[in-house]
């Protein structure tokens, strides 16, 4: 899979997949898109303590180290599991940088993420636990994880992976939910939102990130 580097337009980079014609992130800002739909949206609506995180779409792990230092600043503590086909290789991610967007002095964490192995759980940092998973999520066992509080699924475009968005993922992750989970998502298509319904999530349509109009939050509500 050939993956180009690009900056994006609030100076943080993305990989670019000539062959689909996709960006891992939006081209309007990736650090901005990560803590838009995943952090704000996502991890500061939870309010409890401890919780287990789902990414469907590991990517660059940009999302994984956000949700690591935003978890430091509220104590809370983090069971991280992202789902990942097609890992980047060392030539790739050591060329990435993230490090002035979350004031760092170098990436060693984000390389920590890309270079601990697959199928361990590993503390990354004190309270952020984290399990790389190396698999095709149209063919993965959901049941084999743990109850899930927050997912990010930042899966391709459907219009670029359709396989991704089908029914029977939003079901299977729908079932490995605990109450009041939330799933946050960029897309904001409508036959996603109709999907999301018919599995058994609530709904929003909330306010996009950079370039974007709106974007979606499913909550698996308590049973009456």
């Amino acid at each position: 899979m050939h993956r180009e580097i690009k900056i994006t337009s609030d100076g943080s980079p993305t990989l670019y997949l000539p062959d689909i014609d996709e960006h891992f992130h939006s081209f309007n800002g990736a650090v901005q898109e990560t803590m838009h739909v995943f952090i704000n949206a996502g991890l500061n609506s939870i309010t409890r303590n401890e919780l287990t995180i789902l990414e469907i779409g590991l990517g660059t792990g940009l999302n994984a180290l956000a949700t690591l230092f935003e978890a430091q600043k509220s104590n809370k503590t983090v069971h991280y599991f992202g789902i990942e086909k097609y890992p980047l290789l060392a030539s790739e991610y050591k060329k990435i940088s993230f490090a002035q967007h979350f004031g760092l002095q170098s990436d060693t964490i984000l390389q920590q993420i890309h270079h601990m192995p697959w199928e361990k759980q590993i503390e990354l940092e004190k309270n952020f636990h984290l399990t790389k998973i190396k698999a095709d999520i149209t063919q993965f066992n959901f049941n084999s994880l743990p109850k899930i509080d927050l997912v990010y699924f930042d899966a391709f475009a459907p219009n670029k992976q359709p396989e991704l968005w089908m029914p029977e993922i939003f079901e299977q992750i729908f079932d490995i939910c605990d109450e009041n989970a939330i799933l946050t998502t960029y897309s904001a298509k409508g036959e996603i939102r109709r999907r999301l319904v018919s599995t058994g999530f609530e709904v929003q349509r909330l306010q996009g990130p950079p370039g974007k109009r709106e974007m979606l939050r499913a909550t698996k509500l308590t049973s009456p």
